[in-house]
């Protein structure tokens, strides 16, 4: 990818070098972990006044895809929610869409998706939306695999989002049998995530869809303690 070797490029002038499978520092002339190269580096990203916004988003990208390292999406959200920021959305939310569409396990964006951007009230209802919701009209059978792939991924970090965020994207994953497996897991984090936010009459209708194994870890629970909670909802009210 091309931002991967502006990074790779931006590093080295910088003193940092790519060797073997590791990192050096060549004036230090010591070694450095990927972490110690994205902790030292991933902010200078947005320090550096030779670059606009836009590429300094798409250069931390690149680092995020060179050094795999959750710091790099830690940057990028201090760069947005910053006193600079906010950054150009297009350019960040179009980079969280391509690495989860990707082949490749994007572990540290789907961390930060959960951990960040979905935990945090102020943020979690719009990034969701940006990563998904938006293009819940497509996810239906025979939709394309990257899109599959980058609903999959949402869908299991999705437990904290508030539930009238998404729940429609829920209503269109239960449609593709291979997001059931994704969908149980935003189930179960939208009940035991301490931020989970999970609706249970809505929660039960979708359990009770969903083809998985028998022996599936924790579905016999989920149904049970949602169901509960549904009975107690109803006569609630």
């Amino acid at each position: 990818m091309q931002a991967m070797e502006d990074a790779r490029r931006w590093l080295a002038e910088r003193g940092v070098v790519e060797v073997n499978d590791g990192w050096v520092d060549s004036e230090a002339g010591r070694p450095l972990t990927a972490n110690e190269v994205a902790h030292s580096w991933a902010c200078e990203v947005f320090r550096d006044e030779s670059l606009d916004r836009v590429e300094q988003a798409r250069l931390a990208f690149g680092l995020l895809d060179l050094l795999d390292d959750y710091w790099v999406t830690c940057e990028l959200r201090f760069a947005d929610r910053g006193a600079m920021g906010p950054l150009p959305a297009d350019v960040l939310w179009d980079g969280y869409r391509r690495r989860l569409e990707a082949e490749r396990d994007p572990e540290a964006i789907s961390y930060s998706l959960w951990a960040d951007w979905f935990e945090d009230r102020d943020t979690s209802a719009a990034a969701f939306n940006e990563v998904l919701g938006n293009d819940v009209e497509r996810i239906v059978p025979g939709a394309p695999d990257a899109l599959v792939r980058r609903a999959g991924r949402v869908l299991a970090s999705s437990g904290p989002v508030p539930w009238d965020a998404k729940q429609k994207a829920y209503d269109a994953a239960v449609r593709l049998p291979t997001l059931h497996g994704p969908l149980f897991q935003g189930l179960l984090a939208s009940h035991h995530d301490v931020y989970g936010d999970l609706q249970p009459t809505a929660a039960l209708t979708l359990l009770e869809q969903l083809d998985l194994p028998a022996d599936l870890p924790d579905l016999v629970e989920l149904r049970s303690v949602v169901g509960e909670l549904a009975t107690d909802s109803g006569a609630s009210c």
